[in-house]
């Protein structure tokens, strides 16, 4: 990169002030250097969980058919990783980040595992209303605080197993056992959950050798290939409106882990979480909005109860780490 354009973006500022030098400091691998700021932490957060939100929600509208021939998932998360990877290519083309020697195995196992919770996920959204699939992907840390033990070697206390239980509780409700038969996208849900927890395993492996950009980088490069190869026996052609759907899909969700990446830059990953879990009252009201979904008692007990659990392994994780 050339003084003046290091010059420019050192200078530039972004949407809601953070600063493009940031971005710089994640391609070239070197370490932040932002000064600590916990309530724009949280604001960034907030808008992180409103773009996730609505990624889904996106995938909802495309694959439940509103702007035309409903889109199976495999091709909606084709379409997520195909404009995700148009985004984060083209700011590569622009910022040339410093690339290290990747570990492909690991890489093709994250993207593998990431391309399947995102399609589950997406399958989810379309069978129960979006708040349900919403908590029960809040899930994921607990299922990855479980891998943690045999492939981390990480000892987990009473503590936690109590968050993971409650947690765990709340997604048996939001299952619906005994109303007539399980949910089909509640299954849905709590495997995307699974394969994300799975997931968060690699990039702790990944993040030991390589920088964020590059892991966002790699990954969407590697999912794209196996979105695509994927969703061949399903795709069809999508619309102008569906077009510009999936294309809010990837961008959206992209435009969510630049605000959450922001936000870990400036205060503890322990204390911006639990703001993460406003993107269960947006997709709430987006799923309201549009298709008039509104959360019985049911979603809100076990939607409730897996915040709880969520939120006490949030504490307990601050407490581990002294914070």
């Amino acid at each position: 990169m050339n003084g003046a354009l290091a010059d420019l973006f050192g200078r530039a500022k972004g949407f809601v002030g953070f600063r493009l030098d940031g971005l710089c400091q994640i391609a070239d691998n070197r370490p932040m250097k932002t000064i600590p700021n916990p309530p724009l932490a949280a604001l960034l957060t907030l808008c992180a969980s409103a773009f996730a939100a609505a990624s889904t929600f996106m995938a909802k509208v495309v694959g439940s058919g509103t702007l035309g021939p409903a889109l199976h998932p495999l091709q909606v998360s084709q379409g997520r990783f195909l404009f995700a990877f148009i985004a984060i290519s083209s700011l590569a083309i622009v910022i040339r980040p410093k690339l290290t020697k990747p570990n492909l195995k690991l890489h093709v196992g994250r993207a593998f595992f990431g391309w399947g919770g995102v399609t589950l996920m997406f399958a989810a959204a379309v069978y129960i209303p979006l708040s349900d699939a919403t908590a029960i992907s809040f899930l994921n840390p607990v299922f990855a605080m479980m891998f943690a033990i045999p492939f981390l070697g990480e000892r987990v206390g009473k503590w936690r197993w109590l968050a993971a239980a409650v947690s765990l509780c709340g997604a048996v409700i939001l299952l619906r056992p005994g109303a007539e038969t399980i949910q089909t996208g509640a299954l849905f849900a709590l495997g995307a959950a699974v394969v994300l927890g799975a997931e968060v395993i690699l990039i702790k492996f990944l993040t030991k050798t390589d920088g964020p950009f590059q892991i966002l980088l790699i990954n969407n490069s590697i999912g794209i290939v196996i979105a695509t190869c994927a969703a061949i026996p399903v795709w069809i052609w999508p619309s102008p409106a569906q077009w510009a759907g999936l294309a809010a899909v990837g961008l959206f969700m992209i435009t969510a882990q630049a605000f959450f990446t922001n936000a870990v830059m400036r205060a503890e990953a322990s204390f911006v979480a639990p703001f993460f879990y406003a993107s269960l009252v947006f997709a709430t009201l987006y799923d309201a909005a549009i298709f008039r979904v509104i959360p019985d008692f049911v979603s809100i007990m076990g939607a409730l109860t897996v915040l709880a659990g969520a939120g006490l392994l949030a504490w307990r994780e601050s407490v581990r780490k002294g914070t």
